[in-house]
């Protein structure tokens, strides 16, 4: 072998073991997070309930957050919406208390969705809120003082799709892990830079809600540039990502669309293998994520209050959406069943906070959610006998109460069950809660 192949060889091989380094230390990184991050991450799952909001120029066609691409809408035609979109009636203080009385700890809306148009002023982009409509304010900004005034926190959706943007090039042919045409570079130093914006002028928020990565499957997102820019800038922020998958390194917590984890009844999770970060499943209450004038098909009360507790009962968050009006008022049919959700909540929401789950697997009769050395038994389907029998092996039952009311419920203990003895419960409750504490 001669010398100058020789050295070019051991100069290919060092190379080689540099960009094998960077990327194992990178990947390394992003699996051991930080303490700020392991801390949000406990309270992520301490909060467990949060409000959902879809809200964008969409909202004017009253036909849900997909309108431009359902309807087919050209991009030059969609984007005068923004020259009309001015919602006089949006009351930062009204949306965030609706969500604190609902019981919610959190908000996440979207500062931008697939439509391309940002909800706060952007320098990255003049399709924004502030900019380009005669609204001229920023709704997220009142929405982030509203919410560190109430001790509620605030998260930012934010989507990698782009149905209008030229670098984008939606549709495109991907080849390489990049679309032929378009500007792929240029798109994601787009995304990063109104990333920082985000993290920078909100300081107080604490999560990034990503949705879209599904419309290109292999492509190159450079998410772990993307994920580092954002633990940079503030390591305790949460990442989140709605791409249907296992959770990828620098993830804090896994989403699941419409379904509990572990199910797939919407068809969104077949490829969701169940990590083990924290979760969070959502939900709309009728059918529609954004403004639907025609979506009457409203969940009821009772469904939405078992949906939560069936996600707590998996060890889940759960994240309820309305999708505002065009004016920024919340319809009613929103506003009245999230009340009753609230007076739900202030009688049983200790069995909700807090809590964790996987504690047993689901009942015919409902779930278990348990805090120190508490279990609350939430009976979802009453037995005809009223009587609940629940496996405890080498636990021993001190006490027994029903939350509504703490009236004592009697039981008999065997070796390795318990069973409740629930004569005094309502006949048509939501949730029948019993409070079991055990002997320490």
């Amino acid at each position: 072998m001669g010398k100058a192949i020789f050295i070019r060889l051991n100069v290919l091989l060092v190379l080689l073991l540099l960009i094998s380094s960077t990327v194992s230390a990178q990947t390394d990184v992003a699996d051991r997070p930080a303490a700020a991050q392991l801390k949000a991450r406990q309270q992520f799952m301490d909060m467990k309930f949060g409000l959902f909001i879809h809200w964008g120029i969409y909202s004017i066609l009253g036909d849900g957050e997909w309108v431009m691409h359902s309807r087919k809408i050209p991009y030059i035609n969609y984007k005068r919406l923004a020259d009309f979109f001015n919602p006089q009636d949006f009351n930062a203080k009204e949306w965030v208390a609706l969500a604190k009385n609902t019981g919610m700890k959190y908000i996440t809306i979207t500062s931008r969705h697939h439509d391309g148009f940002s909800m706060y002023p952007s320098k990255a982009s003049a399709y924004n809120i502030v900019d380009g409509t005669p609204y001229k304010k920023d709704p997220l900004m009142e929405l982030a003082k509203e919410c560190e005034k109430e001790g509620i926190e605030l998260r930012f959706y934010y989507s990698l799709l782009d149905w209008g943007r030229d670098d984008y090039a939606f549709g495109s042919e991907i080849r390489d892990g990049k679309p032929v045409k378009g500007d792929w570079e240029g798109y994601i130093r787009f995304m990063k830079t109104q990333l920082t914006e985000l993290i920078t002028n909100y300081p107080s928020v604490k999560g990034i809600w990503f949705d879209g990565e599904w419309d290109r499957k292999t492509a190159d997102w450079h998410l772990d540039e993307i994920y580092a820019l954002i633990h940079r800038l503030n390591p305790a922020i949460m990442i989140g990502n709605n791409h249907h998958l296992a959770p990828k390194p620098g993830e804090d917590f896994q989403l699941f669309e419409k379904d509990l984890p572990g199910n797939n009844s919407a068809g969104f999770s077949a490829e969701a293998k169940i990590g083990k970060i924290p979760l969070e499943t959502c939900e709309t209450m009728n059918g529609s994520w954004g403004f639907n004038i025609n979506d009457r098909k409203y969940k009821s009360v009772k469904e939405l209050i078992h949906y939560l507790v069936n996600a707590a009962g998996k060890d889940a968050n759960f994240l309820l959406n309305i999708g505002p009006m065009p004016n920024g008022k919340i319809q009613p049919e929103f506003t009245d069943t999230l009340a009753k959700i609230g007076d739900w909540m202030k009688i049983n929401g200790e069995s909700i906070y807090g809590t964790r789950g996987n504690v047993l697997a689901q009942q015919p009769w409902g779930v278990v959610t348990a805090k120190d050395n508490v279990w609350y038994i939430h009976v979802l389907k009453m037995p005809a006998d009223r009587k609940v029998t629940i496996p405890v092996v080498n636990k021993k039952v001190k006490h027994a109460e029903l939350l509504d009311g703490n009236v004592k419920v009697n039981f008999r203990q065997y070796k390795d069950t318990v069973t409740l003895l629930i004569e005094k419960a309502g006949t048509d409750s939501i949730d029948d809660v019993v409070k079991l504490n055990f002997n320490l």
